[in-house]
């Protein structure tokens, strides 16, 4: 699957996207996930990712799509509900004698996948000047919608056992500061590192375990090793469109002067915590309580352009290995021995996942994610992976899992982005949590991240929708887990709560033949609609933030949550 652009037909105009993108699906078979939008009062333009009925699509609108080929995307330029309305068979929607095409296309080049950025259509979506910075991320309003009042959250670090020392930054009304400046991130007063390590002894002191749910860091590198930039992994977990109590810990397990040259840009994010020390040494992994942790990342700055390239992931392979080959105490909120090992962590019937911690008995059944600077190496990272050593990366069962990613993966990012220009933003959109102009020069000219007082615009770039997962174990939609069909899913979805489904995240062993399943999943992006579902899936998606509803949006999250 690639990410394509395309004008929608005339067919498309006055749909609200949600219905737009079942169109899209159902009728075209390719998925839709943002269109170009644009501001009231400018002639700037924005993607807008799943806006959901507030937006509606005029002429000429340009819309992003997942598809297979680029001739799969011309259905949605082609489509007219006159001639193609009764079509069964995608491949009969061709080029009719209807007029409008002509209108469409007039002054657009006939490349699908590039687009001229100092062209604009003739009339897109108009968003409130209000929502110019936040529309980029996908959150829109109603133009003339008032904005939400100013948000109260819970103190910094409240959810802490230990919390460094607070130096509060206060408005003139006594408030805290809680976001940056442009009100895309959480934001905290800086803090020094030094009361933010944490020794072995005191990560493990407690009965009760310090960290759960947590991101744990394991950074290979030494005092005098190149930045890797630390800041671009911690921004997309602290985006503004979480709340302060969806935010999970991050720990970095290092070497501390090396962290403390990377802590200058990341001394403004909550709840942030250091163990100095190799992430080799079991015990600091112990410490970390590595078997607690939602998702274990390594990463390495040791490169060498003249090492063997087998060897330049020597350590980022063994620190994987090492962690997989671990055993921990099953006493703190393990799955019950006699319970079916086939279902996944915190899918207990017997109790709530979200109130009592959970964990893995072994490491392989930990969350671990290798960056690789070879792709060659991609071979030593699981012992039970039968895949042939020429096998390309992408076909490989670590790459295809999520436990491996390796640079050359930005060479396909860079050649996307050379054939359209929207491509690189929209997939930054998606990773890095958001990402505005204002902020884009604050980084630019080294000034770090600021805070900012909560203004109604500050605190509508919150309203932005974000990536999230759907359990089909339990919850509203746990109905089209048993045998269900995808097409359902999406449409349901879309049309209860306006959440956009991108992709199945399903276990590698869903078969009962399985002596032993692996705790492994795989992604299946956009499968087609008749594709049969598991109760044990999960869904990846675009779901709506939307805190001027805060109704609306702890329904939501309560549907997000049930895939924790």
């Amino acid at each position: 699957m690639e990410m394509y652009t395309e004008y929608l037909s005339n067919a498309f105009i006055g749909l609200t996207f949600p219905k737009a993108a079942e169109l899209c699906f159902l009728k075209l078979k390719i998925l839709l996930i943002a269109i170009e939008a644009k501001t009231e009062g400018s002639a700037e333009s924005c993607i807008a990712i799943n806006p959901g009925y507030t937006v509606k699509i005029e002429q000429a609108t340009q819309g992003f799509f997942i598809a297979q080929s680029a001739d799969e995307v011309k259905r949605a330029f082609y489509y007219c509900k006159s001639c193609h309305g009764d079509v069964t068979d995608v491949r009969a929607i061709k080029k009719c004698r209807c007029k409008g095409l002509t209108a469409i296309k007039a002054g657009h080049g006939d490349e699908n996948r590039r687009v001229s950025s100092g062209s604009t259509p003739h009339k897109m979506p108009r968003l409130g000047s209000r929502t110019k910075q936040h529309a980029l991320n996908g959150g829109l309003h109603a133009p003339g919608k008032p904005s939400s009042p100013t948000i109260v959250l819970p103190p910094l670090d409240t959810d802490n056992k230990l919390t460094p020392s607070r130096h509060n930054s206060t408005q003139n009304n006594g408030e805290l500061m809680k976001f940056d400046v442009t009100g895309m991130f959480h934001w905290c007063p800086e803090r020094r590192m030094e009361d933010c390590i944490l020794t072995k002894e005191q990560a493990g002191a407690t009965t009760t375990p310090l960290f759960s749910n947590h991101v744990v860091v394991c950074v290979f590198a030494d005092q005098n090793s190149p930045l890797m930039g630390l800041a671009s992994l911690v921004m997309p977990l602290r985006a503004s469109n979480f709340h302060y109590d969806e935010l999970k810990c991050v720990v970095l397990v290092g070497n501390e002067e090396y962290l403390k040259r990377e802590w200058k840009t990341i001394h403004n994010f909550p709840k942030l915590y250091v163990v100095a020390g190799s992430p080799l040494n079991r015990a600091n992994l112990r410490a970390v309580s590595i078997n607690l942790c939602d998702m274990c990342v390594v990463l390495s700055a040791k490169h060498s352009a003249s090492e063997d390239t087998t060897l330049v992931d020597k350590e980022s392979i063994l620190c994987s290995l090492n962690i997989k080959a671990m055993s921990f105490d099953d006493s703190v909120g393990l799955l019950q021995d006699d319970m079916d090992a086939f279902l996944p962590p915190g899918f207990s019937p017997i109790c709530n996942p979200l109130k009592v911690f959970r964990g893995s008995s072994y490491g392989a059944n930990i969350p671990i994610i290798t960056e690789l600077a070879s792709d060659c190496n991609v071979q030593f990272l699981d012992q039970d992976d039968d895949d042939d050593p020429d096998t390309e990366l992408y076909m490989t069962q670590p790459f295809s899992c999520g436990t491996a990613f390796a640079v050359s993966v930005l060479d396909s990012l860079m050649s996307t982005t050379y054939f359209n220009d929207n491509a690189l933003t929209l997939i930054r959109t998606l990773i890095s949590g958001g990402a505005t102009p204002e902020l884009e020069q604050i980084l630019a000219e080294g000034a770090g991240m600021k805070g900012g007082y909560s203004t109604p615009e500050t605190l509508s770039n919150r309203s932005r929708c974000r990536v999230g997962q759907i359990s089909l174990f339990e919850g509203p939609l746990s109905q089209h887990g048993e045998g269900g069909r995808y097409s359902d899913l999406f449409s349901a979805a879309l049309k209860n709560y306006g959440i956009l489904c991108i992709g199945i995240y399903r276990f590698r062993d869903t078969t009962s033949s399985v002596k032993s399943p692996s705790s492994k999943r795989y992604v299946i992006t956009n499968p087609p609609d008749d594709f049969p579902l598991l109760p044990t899936d999960q869904v990846f998606c675009f779901a709506p933030c939307d805190f001027n509803n805060p109704v609306r949006a702890r329904e939501i999250e309560r549907l997000l949550s049930s895939a924790i």
